[in-house]
């Protein structure tokens, strides 16, 4: 027999692979955004879907035009890849409380084989996908199904200890520092295959020059599929469920909550969130200007952040949080993210950028982990699920308006000029966090009946 503990571990490894599986399919898909564009404007698909393309991308490249960039066409093909990006993570906002509050009441096992599931078809619509608009439909039933990160951070929440909170999260963390490292370049690399090169007959199909990528991607789902339903063991128990079906998801519930500590954390989230994930957005933009960074170059600056902020979340958190606890652990990690906004608005020389990136790296690595553990240490057992949904729909919400936002401000204002807004908003997290949360005791909640 194992004991709670052993059993507790073995689930967190079932819970980052299947987050890795999870984020490599998901971010596979990033280099591939200029082709794509390219793609089903010229060749994919009817002509409806391509003048339906081309009057999307008309005003982006009117937009990208007014920078007196000296090539707007490049801004134009990443403008459009936030827009895709924006839908996927305008949909997790609004079904990731759904299905963590929906594995609060059926239990967690089911709600993952359904999502993994619908991952998996959505690759398979992706794979399929002959013009545009069947493009958007496998994008559209991934962000909707994407939102099962709640439910897999909930698991974490359901087998660690309050004390080991923290470090239990910071998994949540690594998997995704891997999978945005191993998904791009797998990309990059699937993405030279071009299945319509030796069987192009398959074109009636709805065979595309990205379909092995989508295909492998298929591949990896259906493994997760497989290792779920396999080896995955219920981590909540019937007597811990919800005794009542879940409740409709109002859209903007998260600004709403009636617990103080829940809502101040989601609000700070959800403004130091816009402010990176504009940032990241935008950085491949700053490396290029500034430095003339190739497209191997960008690849290897993101895995250089990927794997600071494994070392991060792998040693300094889990080292360090029991000790530290997590209120200041977020606050160091808000406090680094301004540093980094500031340095990367001056970094002329390349070792300054490296520097800042760095801080980045540190911010999101403490920040992340630590503030999941506050709201699943401000939330009952029976509502783990929902809480954390409502907290990673703050971060996929963010995804939605930061990106947009930050590259319209870069192109319009000017790297430095956005970069300081950004340190702007992330100050305004870290007074927030201060403020707000930090004031309010978390100890209430372990006198709440669960």
């Amino acid at each position: 027999m194992k004991s709670d503990t052993q059993k507790g571990q073995q689930t967190l490894k079932i819970v980052f692979l299947t987050l890795f599986l999870d984020l490599v399919g998901f971010s596979i898909i990033f280099p591939l955004f200029p082709d794509l564009l390219d793609y089903y404007i010229t060749e994919g698909g009817s002509s409806n879907s391509k003048s339906f393309l081309a009057q999307l991308v008309a005003p982006l490249y009117q937009l990208a035009e007014l920078s007196a960039h000296p090539n707007p066409k490049f801004i134009t093909t990443v403008l459009f890849g936030g827009i895709l990006g924006s839908l996927y993570s305008l949909l997790q906002f609004i079904f990731a409380p759904i299905w963590g509050s929906l594995s609060d009441t059926h239990g967690r096992k089911k709600i993952l084989l359904i999502t993994i599931s619908g991952l998996a078809l959505s690759y398979l619509i992706w794979g399929l996908s002959g013009n545009f608009w069947i493009l958007i439909v496998a994008r559209i039933v991934g962000g909707v199904m994407g939102g099962n990160l709640s439910v897999a951070t909930a698991v974490v929440a359901d087998v660690t200890p309050k004390e080991k909170r923290t470090s239990g999260m910071a998994i949540v963390g690594i998997a995704f520092g891997l999978g945005f490292i191993m998904g791009p370049a797998i990309g990059g690399f699937l993405g030279q295959f071009n299945l319509l090169e030796s069987y192009p007959s398959f074109v009636s199909i709805g065979i595309n020059p990205f379909s092995i990528t989508a295909f492998f991607s298929l591949l990896l789902s259906l493994i997760n599929l497989a290792w779920v339903y396999l080896k995955f063991e219920e981590t909540l128990p019937l007597e811990a469920r919800k005794k009542t079906q879940a409740e409709p998801f109002k859209l903007f519930s998260l600004f709403q909550h009636k617990n103080a500590q829940i809502k101040s954390l989601n609000l700070t989230y959800l403004i130091y969130m816009t402010a990176f994930s504009g940032m990241e957005f935008t950085l491949t933009f700053l490396a290029v200007d500034r430095f003339f960074f190739s497209t191997i170059q960008n690849g290897f600056m993101f895995v250089y952040i990927g794997l600071l902020l494994v070392l991060t979340q792998g040693l300094l958190v889990r080292r360090f949080s029991p000790v530290l606890g997590e209120s200041k652990l977020s606050s160091f990690g808000l406090a680094s993210g301004v540093i980094a906004f500031i340095l990367l608005s001056f970094s002329t020389h390349l070792i300054l950028f490296f520097v800042a990136l760095a801080f980045m790296a540190l911010s999101i690595g403490l920040t992340s982990p630590s503030m999941s553990a506050l709201v699943s240490l401000s939330a009952k057992e029976h509502e783990q699920g929902e809480i954390l949904g409502l907290f990673r729909s703050a971060g996929s919400f963010a995804r939605t308006i930061g990106p947009l936002t930050a590259s319209s401000m870069y192109f319009l204002l000017g790297d430095n000029t956005a970069y300081l807004i950004g340190a702007f908003l992330v100050f305004v997290a870290v007074v927030m966090f201060k403020t707000k949360v930090s004031l309010l005791s978390i100890k209430s909640v372990d006198n709440n009946p669960v």
